[in-house]
């Protein structure tokens, strides 16, 4: 797909997933949420690939504010990352593959009565859930105040990174890199709670249901935070 020679785009932030038996291809695309390395990765593999859909880590809900963004003139966009940068480079359509949704929620409640240890983890899940549910609301409410009007809103923060768009490509991976390295370490140090586990077990698992439905029929990308990228691999390799 790719010749690997820019050093944002190499094998190590992407898995190709070959179809058959009725399945198309799908490429996932880990991401460092908001890093520039991430926004032109996804760029040029949307751009490259040219699926039948884009779907990206957001919830269904978020989704039309991220087209917002995408819709201004500029590369990449002010607001929303690699995922708005993602939509911006999409020819087909863009799917909200992330939680909350109907599904999501009888996933959730599955779980937390399958695997939930203590009603305090319970609560803790139940609790990001509703966060991130307000979010995803906003993320609507803000889209259609767009509709309307000039301004642009944002809602949640971006995160701030060592170098930008501009900067040379060898800086912003080397970046990159080293951000997701830090992050990994300190995970290993401190432990992943329960809670957290069981949370990224549920969207893991929701995503790469809809992965599976959406490549029935139509190719796909999906951008992924670059942690998904090998669970939603393997979840998605033990479907075919």
């Amino acid at each position: 797909m790719l010749d690997d020679v820019d050093p944002r785009v190499t094998g190590d932030f992407y898995r190709e997933l070959r179809g058959g038996d009725g399945r198309k291809d799908v490429v996932l695309v880990g991401v460092v949420h908001d890093h520039p390395a991430s926004a032109y990765r996804v760029k040029a593999i949307v751009e490259s690939v040219d699926p039948d859909v884009v779907g990206v880590e957001l919830p269904p809900l978020a989704v039309p504010l991220y087209e917002r963004y995408a819709e201004v003139g500029e590369t990449p966009p002010a607001f929303g990352g690699e995922l708005s940068t993602a939509i911006q480079a999409a020819n087909g359509e863009v799917v909200g593959i992330d939680g909350p949704s109907l599904r999501f929620l009888v996933r959730l409640s599955r779980t937390l009565y399958r695997e939930a240890e203590s009603t305090s983890t319970v609560v803790d899940v139940l609790k990001s859930v509703g966060t991130v549910t307000r979010n995803a609301v906003a993320c609507r409410i803000a889209a259609t105040r767009m509709a309307w009007s000039d301004r642009q809103y944002r809602v949640g923060s971006s995160v701030d990174h060592d170098c930008e768009w501009s900067d040379d490509p060898r800086e912003q991976a080397r970046d990159e890199q080293k951000q997701f390295r830090r992050a990994r370490a300190v995970a290993s140090v401190l432990g992943t709670p329960e809670a957290v586990r069981l949370r990224e077990t549920i969207r893991e698992g929701h995503m790469a249901a809809r992965l599976a439905t959406l490549r029935r029929g139509s190719t796909v990308v999906a951008v992924v935070g670059l942690g998904h990228l090998d669970p939603l691999a393997e979840r998605l390799d033990a479907t075919d």
